[in-house]
Parts: C-alpha cells; sequence; structure tokens
C-alpha cells in the first residue's frame, strides 16, 4: 500500500472538513447578525441563538485548523513488521469473525474515516480504546479491546 498516497488522502479529507467548517460557520455568523433575527422582545432569542450557534461553529473551525497543521506535520514512517506500531502506523487487524479492519493511528483526528484504495481506514488516536490496544504492538500480537460491556480480541495482520 502507497502510504505517501493515504497520507494525501487523508489531509485532502482534514481539508474537506476544515472548509465544511469555516462554511458553516460564516452561515451561523450571517444568521446570528442579520438585522432581520434582532431581538423583538425578551422571549425573541433566535438572535441570541444564532451568536452562540456562530461562536461553537468558530470554535470548530480552529479545532479543525489545528488538526489540518499537526497532521501535515506528521512524519512519515514506513513501518516493518519488527517495529512496534506508533503515531503514523496503518494497521491491519482482524477480529475473532475474520473481518478485517483498518486503522491509522494519529494524534488528531480520531474518528475520520477515508476511503482508500476500496478500504475503509479509520483514524485512532492512542487515547481511543483501539489507539491504546495497538500502541506497541507488533505483527502477529493480539489485543484486547473493551468496546462498551464486551471485550472483542483481535490479531494484527499488519503494519505498514
Amino acid at each position: 500500500m502507497d502510504k505517501r498516497l493515504l497520507i494525501k488522502a487523508i489531509i485532502a479529507k482534514l481539508t474537506t472538513v476544515h472548509q465544511t467548517a469555516v462554511d458553516a460557520a460564516q452561515r451561523a455568523y450571517d444568521t446570528a447578525t442579520d438585522e432581520e433575527n434582532e431581538a423583538e422582545n425578551k422571549y425573541d432569542t433566535l438572535g441570541l441563538e444564532a451568536s452562540y450557534l456562530a461562536y461553537g461553529q468558530s470554535k470548530r473551525v480552529l479545532e479543525c485548523e489545528a488538526d489540518l497543521i499537526k497532521f501535515k506535520k506528521l512524519k512519515e514512517i514506513n513501518f516493518s513488521s519488527k517495529m512496534p506500531i506508533a503515531i503514523g502506523a496503518l494497521v491491519c487487524v482482524e477480529d475473532e469473525q475474520s473481518r478485517v479492519q483498518w486503522f491509522f493511528l494519529s494524534s488528531v483526528a480520531g474518528g475520520l474515516n477515508v476511503s482508500f484504495n476500496q478500504k475503509e481506514i479509520t483514524l485512532i488516536t492512542p487515547s481511543a480504546p483501539m489507539g491504546k490496544a495497538l500502541l506497541t504492538g507488533i505483527v502477529n500480537d493480539e489485543v484486547d479491546v473493551k468496546i462498551g460491556d464486551e471485550n472483542r480480541l483481535y490479531q494484527i495482520v499488519s503494519v505498514y
């Protein structure tokens, strides 16, 4: 798998997420500052609600921008089967029912899904249960992950 192309695809997805946040923040700002949304009485709170939304959306823009900047600084490391998993690793795992999942260990944007080479790759952070379990593992290790009330066993199939 060409990891360099995957990283470019992740950056493109993070850029799209950032732009979507910028657009949403602009719409919220426009709504909050629209003359038609000025309060006509003390019970008319549309303008106030819109300003809270605009504030929240602007914070989201900053978070997305920070994620994008931090991810772009990620050093590309090509992992071997003997190297312990760390930030920047692309990991393939298989569960007890032989279902395969792909994860990219990242310091940001946990939960982001990226389609690449007909595979769905999920970014996970070391603070996520799967991220904690995979961190420092190597190929052929089995990891036990508690998800909700149940434990699931996965085998590390490959690392890139």
